[in-house]
């Protein structure tokens, strides 16, 4: 094919206008004049339709422009398709690996994705459970303390004394009355605050953990209030406990422990509680002492035996008797008073006399065990009688002017052991005790 388009082109060059029209256009042009202007017309003709011939072998091919370059497109691309084609065969296993790695690639890169999203998933929940676990952990914790402060102010609300001694003056005012009964006051707080910790779920975790510190807060105030109640309690009744001993001390008394007894039985303390279980045992221990010197102290004359500012008329000691006008002991106190004032029994005791007796008039005795024992002389009227039980302020009798008296007034004795003794004492000491 080459030669063959090799000769076809020597023969274009060599007849480029070869058309039979220009054998006839030569062979008019002999013919004269006439002819020219035809000639032109068909020379101008041929020109335009120029072609392409191609010979081989003795044949001719003649091609026209686009033909021509229809098959000059055709075997390009039929080239270029070739070539890619010859490419993509040489290649293809290359490129085959190089998709198949790429996405490999993804598909790895996909899971890996998927594999710590789920990882967070789990990571989120786990967190989740564990807030959960931990919040009704220390919800349950709060209630169990909660409950365990309730007791605690049932504990302190039934130690409270009533002041069985009847009149101590408070050293100073405390506050343990209202720290033990504190917690029922913030008891409400502490329920508002869980409720609206509960409430306040739906908000997330932090409001829920607000909630939880304030109710934790609230129980801390709690706890520390009744730890001060029963602290203060304690030094109450320890610090009465000492004050009547000090005050017996001065008297020239002792007390004694009452008749007592019974099985020995220990005492069990809460196991969720003990340090709180100790603190009221040793308040309960204290108490108890403070109440036997009470109970002691309540047959000890320390109390007026007239209502009102004391008159004293003549002092206990030695003095000039009235009636012989000569130094004499006189072995008690004189009050001034009007004629049928009420006489009232100044300790607890038992009335021994009740009669008249010499000097003294109308006189009562009264025994208030421990060697003591107190006398009202001259009295206008008695009101008791013998082996009559009286307490601390009973009356006893009325004022007078019977017996070896000058005028209307009380002879009041204090006795130890069968001894006179200076009552003054004994009314300073209750004057101490109980503030007049």
């Amino acid at each position: 094919m080459s030669q063959w388009t090799s000769r076809s082109q020597q023969t274009a060059r060599i007849h480029p206008n070869h058309h039979p029209g220009r054998t006839r256009a030569a062979r008019s042009s002999e013919t004269g004049p006439r002819s020219a202007e035809p000639r032109e017309r068909s020379h101008g003709a041929n020109h335009a339709g120029a072609a392409y011939t191609l010979a081989h072998a003795g044949r001719q091919i003649r091609f026209g422009p686009v033909a021509f370059w229809i098959v000059v497109g055709t075997v390009v691309i039929m080239a270029v398709w070739s070539i890619t084609s010859a490419t993509y065969l040489a290649f293809r296993d290359d490129v085959l690996r190089r998709l198949i790695t790429h996405q490999a690639e993804q598909q790895f890169a996909y899971e890996d994705r998927i594999a710590e999203l789920r990882a967070q998933i789990d990571r989120t929940t786990s967190h989740q459970l564990l807030d959960q676990e931990q919040f009704e952990q220390k919800l349950d914790d709060l209630m169990r303390r909660q409950s365990l402060l309730e007791s605690r102010a049932t504990a302190l609300g039934g130690g409270i004394d009533p002041a069985t001694t009847g009149s101590l003056r408070p050293a100073a005012k405390t506050s343990a009355e209202p720290a033990a009964g504190s917690p029922r006051g913030d008891h409400g707080r502490q329920s508002s605050l869980g409720q609206s910790g509960v409430g306040q779920s739906s908000f997330g975790h932090s409001s829920l953990g607000a909630a939880l510190g304030r109710l934790e807060a609230a129980l801390d105030r709690v706890e520390h209030r009744q730890a001060l109640a029963v602290s203060q309690m304690q030094d109450r009744y320890e610090n009465k406990a000492r004050q009547i001993r000090s005050t017996l001390a001065q008297l020239g008394l002792r007390a004694e422990a009452a008749a007592s007894g019974g099985p020995f039985v220990p005492v069990r303390l809460a196991a969720d509680d003990q340090a709180f279980g100790r603190a009221l045992a040793r308040v309960n221990l204290a108490r108890a002492d403070a109440n036997a010197l009470g109970t002691t102290l309540l047959k000890v004359p320390l109390r007026k035996p007239v209502i009102g500012d004391i008159d004293e008329s003549s002092p206990f000691g030695i003095r000039t008797d009235p009636f012989v006008h000569e130094a004499a002991m006189h072995t008690g106190i004189d009050f001034r008073g009007d004629t049928g004032d009420p006489i009232r029994a100044t300790a607890a005791g038992i009335v021994t006399i009740a009669g008249a007796s010499g000097g003294y008039g109308k006189m009562v005795e009264i025994d208030h065990g421990h060697g003591l024992a107190t006398r009202y002389g001259h009295l206008s009227e008695i009101e008791v009688a013998v082996g009559d039980t009286v307490r601390a302020g009973a009356i006893v009798g009325k004022l007078g002017s019977t017996g070896r008296s000058t005028g209307p007034h009380l002879h009041y004795e204090v006795r130890v052991k069968g001894e006179a003794v200076d009552p003054q004492k004994f009314l300073d000491a209750g004057e101490r005790l109980f503030g007049g």
